[in-house]
């Protein structure tokens, strides 16, 4: 379901915000039914009882929380840019000094994002037509995608909550909310953080 061709600007960031809101609920939920999974199915040290069930088990996560980042995906160079522009209007004493480390993170990881993308889609596209959802070689790589795909989707999930912070700020803000054409936001000098396992 996307904006329709009426709605105002406003509407549409109120859209693209309702699928990061709702992104931000399911990747919690995906990643909590992990921890638990994993606490119960390794040893105190974190080595998995059994490695293929628990490989097969990971593998369901990231494909789960790929799926769940989908409509994000596609608005989220949208949702950057006008976060970085409601940010370049709020007032010094009303921004978190995190934010704009949060958003060059999340700038990094959907680039990231779309690489891993268009790369599966060009391998997909030169499998032999016998190679199709269910077989290993269709399945395999696409897993790999995930794979790769999961620290960034967990970027999104653990900073994606400063957009719509932002956001909340910009409506408490004198001047209305305003959103303007894409503006390139500055990628983190490093990576710092915990990664979730």
């Amino acid at each position: 379901m996307h904006p329709s061709a009426s709605a105002t600007p406003v509407e549409d960031h109120h859209f693209r915000l309702d699928h990061l809101t709702a992104f931000l609920r399911e990747s919690k939920w995906i990643q909590a039914d992990w921890d638990v999974y994993s606490n119960e199915h390794s040893d105190l040290d974190g080595v998995p009882h059994d490695e293929h069930d628990y490989g097969l088990r990971q593998s369901r996560r990231d494909a789960d929380t790929w799926r769940a980042f989908e409509q994000v995906r596609y608005s989220g160079e949208t949702l950057l840019a006008t976060a970085e522009h409601q940010l370049q209007q709020l007032p010094a004493h009303k921004i978190q000094n995190r934010w704009v480390w949060e958003l060059g993170t999340l700038h990094t990881a959907l680039q990231q994002l779309r690489t891993l993308q268009s790369e599966w889609v060009e391998f997909r596209d030169y499998l032999p037509a016998s190679a199709c959802p269910g077989t290993e070689q269709y399945d395999g790589p696409l897993a790999e995608r995930n794979a790769d795909a999961w620290t960034y989707l967990d970027d999104w999930a653990t900073h994606g909550q400063s957009v719509i912070d932002i956001h909340a700020a910009a409506r408490q803000a004198p001047s209305p909310l305003t959103t303007a054409a894409p503006v390139q936001v500055p990628a983190p000098a490093a990576r710092t953080g915990t990664v979730r396992r």
